[in-house]
Parts: structure tokens; C-alpha cells; sequence
């Protein structure tokens, strides 16, 4: 996880390539009430190039990692508000699967788990 973290903050299109695996699945759960991909998103490159869109888009994020469903994950804040969490599938040394939730409803229990001393395992969206 601090790979793609690191490589998610520095923007760096190339490094996320590689870490992902070229037939990766990016889902995303905003529920109508917070932005997200409408549909799958497929492909390491085209999943790279979406979360460095994302990047652009939120100037001050803050990804921390964390388990999410007993998985590697990251959940990301701003001004100290989590606003997504994505769970991370990884076979090998790359990941194969992301889900993101973005749906505020569903991110309730990260609000108070969010200090960036806190490990939680909440569970935020079903695999």
C-alpha cells in the first residue's frame, strides 16, 4: 500500500501502471450523494490515469493506510473529513481489484476511526 499511496501522491501515471495488474477493476460506490466512476473502471492504465484525475481534483488529500475489510486499503481525508475509502484485492505483488466507497452514508463509522493513529478494520463495502 505505501507504494501506491506514494506513487498516488506524486502522480506518477508509470508507477501505478506497475503496480497495477493490466487486467485490474476499479468499482466505486458513491450513492448518488458524492462523485464517483458511474461504471467499472478497467485496466491499469486507464485506473491510473482516473486516480491521478482524482489527485488534480483534491488539492490537500490525505491518504493514510489502512485495513479495510481485512484487506490492504486507503482511506482518504481532507481537512481532516474522510471523503473515500478503497479497499485494495492484491495477487502477487499487484493489485488486481479496488473498491471505493464515496458514499457519506457509508463512511459514517470511519469518522470517528479516521485519527491518523487509529488502525480499523471497518467494514465499509461488501466483496
Amino acid at each position: 500500500m505505501r507504494r501506491v499511496r506514494e506513487a498516488w501522491e506524486s502522480k506518477d501515471i508509470a508507477a501505478l501502471v506497475g503496480l497495477l495488474d493490466p487486467g485490474a477493476v476499479m468499482t466505486a460506490d458513491g450513492g448518488g450523494l458524492a462523485g464517483s466512476a458511474p461504471h467499472p473502471v478497467e485496466g491499469a492504465t486507464r485506473i491510473a490515469r482516473y486516480m491521478v484525475a482524482v489527485a488534480d481534483r483534491a488539492p490537500g488529500l490525505e491518504l493514510l493506510e489502512r485495513s479495510v475489510n481485512g484487506v490492504p486499503g486507503l482511506v482518504a481525508r481532507r481537512a481532516g473529513e474522510v471523503e473515500t475509502v478503497a479497499s485494495f484485492e492484491i495477487s502477487g505483488r499487484r493489485v488486481t481489484r479496488i473498491w471505493v466507497v464515496r458514499n457519506p452514508e457509508k463512511l459514517r463509522p470511519w469518522l470517528r476511526a479516521a485519527r491518523p493513529d487509529a488502525g480499523t478494520g471497518v467494514a465499509v463495502a461488501p466483496h
